[in-house]
């Protein structure tokens, strides 16, 4: 496992999430494996990235670290308690503590409220101060995230992509979290936004201590705010990395095979390797062996009989590959 629950801010232990999904109206059931057996550590103030391909389980992920959803199997920690089977009384204890921020900033806000309802709701719910003071709290929030005050009154469509990611990332700093999960908040924006936005979030992380889980499927974006990275493929972690690892040759196929994806900056640069062939697999018939045999150019016969482990490789990067 990377990271111990004395080490981390949230600790997963061989987390998984499955649904039972029928094949029409009256075809058999299967159980689609979103999460298999993922165990994972995020410390205390920095920001894990989570890559992979659309579809890969991250965003599943980030919801069994939210409680958001249950857990079919494993455990998760927060702050070395286990939270995995607490009751909507529990949980709503720890939802000052744990915040999320959206991919799409527009659905994620409610278009009958104004931006200082959406901002105040929360702190009525958690019963944050009077009237007068939660308003001044609004306000301030505004300020953070690099708006005006005055325009609380304002509703979402009155505000550009990037201005209502700022009005989500306060809603998200309200209850003032120790853990914000930030599930791909720029993929969404226009390239000259992005950066704005990230910087934001850096600033914010400063200044509150934050930690963050950053989910993306921009390795480019990953580099520029982790300090780890974390790569999944088809429900499960094939490698783990510190940002210092992005200078050295990767080592499992399937994140050499990302970060060959990301575009190339320079005109007449040429591609290091030929991209993957084929498609992700269906999460409800995984390929057995290493799932990722099917599209690894290393794959032999060892890889479609066994499942490799998620091993330390060298200090701080574990990897899941029987030939690296």
């Amino acid at each position: 496992m990377p990271e111990t629950n004395a080490a981390a801010l949230v600790s997963l232990e061989a987390v998984a999430r499955q649904y039972r999904v029928r094949a029409g109206m009256f075809g058999p059931t299967a159980w689609l494996r979103a999460v298999d057996g993922v165990s994972l550590g995020v410390r205390r103030g920095e920001t894990l990235g989570l890559v992979g391909e659309s579809g890969c389980g991250k965003s599943t992920l980030a919801r069994l670290v939210l409680g958001l959803e249950r857990t079919t199997a494993g455990r998760v920690y927060f702050d070395g308690e286990d939270v995995s089977g607490l009751g909507p009384r529990a949980m709503r204890r720890l939802r000052r503590r744990m915040q999320i921020i959206f991919q799409d900033p527009f659905s994620s806000l409610n278009p009958r409220q104004s931006v200082g309802s959406i901002l105040e709701e929360p702190l009525k719910i958690h019963r944050m101060g009077r009237r007068r003071k939660r308003r001044e709290m609004v306000a301030r929030l505004m300020d953070e995230v690099g708006l005006r005050p005055e325009h609380t009154g304002r509703y979402p469509h009155e505000f550009s992509g990037g201005q209502r990611q700022r009005i989500c990332i306060a809603r998200a700093l309200a209850l003032k979290p120790e853990l914000v999960v930030a599930d791909e908040p720029v993929s969404a924006l226009d390239v000259s936004i992005q950066a704005q936005v990230l910087n934001l979030l850096s600033d914010l992380q400063t200044k509150y201590e934050l930690t963050y889980l950053f989910i993306a499927h921009d390795l480019a974006v990953v580099r520029h705010v982790s300090d780890r990275v974390a790569v999944m493929y088809l429900g499960r972690l094939v490698e783990t990395m510190s940002r210092a690892d992005f200078d050295r040759p990767p080592a499992h196929p399937y994140t050499e095979a990302l970060l060959n994806s990301a575009p190339i900056p320079k005109v007449g640069a040429k591609i290091k390797s030929a991209p993957l062939k084929g498609d992700l697999p269906s999460p409800l018939y995984p390929p057995p062996g290493c799932r990722f045999h099917p599209r690894c150019p290393l794959a032999k016969g060892l890889c479609r009989k066994e499942d490799p482990p998620l091993e330390e490789k060298s200090p701080g990067r574990f990897i899941a590959c029987h030939f690296r």
